[in-house]
């Protein structure tokens, strides 16, 4: 069975987190991945704090195992919902995109643990210094909002400078392989987002989940197209991983020509979400979509995950050590 730190830490059974993806991870899909055994991380910055107050009724309804919310923490409103994150005492709440440091003694004075995703090891180191419970790498291969570091490398020289705080492993992880590949690196745990997009639970329309099974690895693309037309609140060093389109292919690259344009853009981008037009509208997805052939439950996702990794894990090493 597998077992390492973040599962004593967060009360879990299995090492995986499954990402607080906006839009995508809402009670439904949080509750089953903690049923089955994972954490799962409502995406807090979807709505206003009493839409988040009643995501987090709406999963203790369902499972009364531990889960979280995560944020999108650069952008506007985060103090109010944090505020109701703390004051429903979830078991934890993840920081992403900015310096986590504000908010990790309120969130110990009242027993929720903090985790905080980087893109950077520069950004790790603070977030060590921060005193943080959990430090997730996140590697470009992941879907949605992303720095440049390849996983592979980057989760180790995370590790390297985290100081002993558990680090977990973020980008391109869709099966028991990526799975087991990350807790060989050291990680202590897998956090997933674009597996858990293509499952029964997940929030979102149908179209686009169908598009992430019929996506394959060379399909995705990692632009600020979709960020400067929409003037979203992310950091300048993060862009958006998206499955190809005709979109990225008029304006990725052409960052000034979208900001000039920003106003139509954002119009466009808006109707195409409205209308369900693949053509315009984004798919936030990981380079692993080229490893999902399936919408499955959460619960059949996160069996298999587990019962993959294992057997990797058992078997592999003895075929390659003689």
């Amino acid at each position: 069975m597998l077992h390492t730190r973040i599962c004593d830490l967060l009360a879990i059974e299995h090492p995986i987190i499954s990402a607080p993806m906006t839009g995508r991870a809402t009670a439904e899909l949080v509750a089953a991945v903690s049923a089955a055994g994972g954490f799962g991380l409502i995406g807090g910055s979807t709505g206003g704090p009493e839409w988040l107050r009643e995501q987090i009724r709406m999963v203790r309804e369902r499972t009364d195992r531990p889960f979280g919310v995560g944020f999108i923490s650069s952008a506007p409103g985060l103090q109010a919902l944090v505020q109701v994150a703390l004051e429903e005492r979830v078991a934890a709440i993840s920081h992403s995109f900015a310096d986590p440091t504000p908010y990790v003694q309120a969130a110990h004075a009242v027993g929720v643990k903090v985790l905080a995703q980087v893109q950077t090891v520069a950004g790790a180191v603070a977030a060590a210094r921060a005193g943080v419970d959990v430090i997730t790498a996140q590697g470009t291969e992941a879907g949605g909002h992303t720095g440049y570091n390849g996983t592979l490398p980057f989760v180790p020289a995370v590790i390297d400078v985290a100081g002993g705080i558990p680090v977990v492993a973020a980008g391109g992880i869709a099966d028991g392989r990526g799975l087991a590949a990350v807790l060989m690196l050291g990680a202590e745990g897998a956090w997933i987002g674009t597996r858990f997009l293509a499952s029964r639970e997940a929030g979102g329309a149908a179209w686009a989940k169908t598009r992430v099974v019929q996506a394959g690895a060379d399909d995705t693309i990692l632009t600020q197209a979709y960020d400067l037309a929409q003037n979203a609140p992310f950091p300048a060093d993060v862009g958006g991983r998206v499955l190809r389109n005709a979109f990225t292919a008029r304006w990725h690259g052409l960052d000034d020509e979208v900001v000039a344009r920003q106003q139509e853009l954002e119009a466009q981008v808006l109707a195409a979400e409205a209308a369900d037009d693949a053509r315009n509208a984004p798919v936030y997805a990981g380079n692993d979509v080229g490893l999902i052939s399936s919408i499955e439950p959460a619960a059949k996702i996160m069996h298999k995950l587990v019962l993959e990794a294992e057997q990797i894990l058992r078997e592999r090493p003895a075929k390659l050590l003689r």
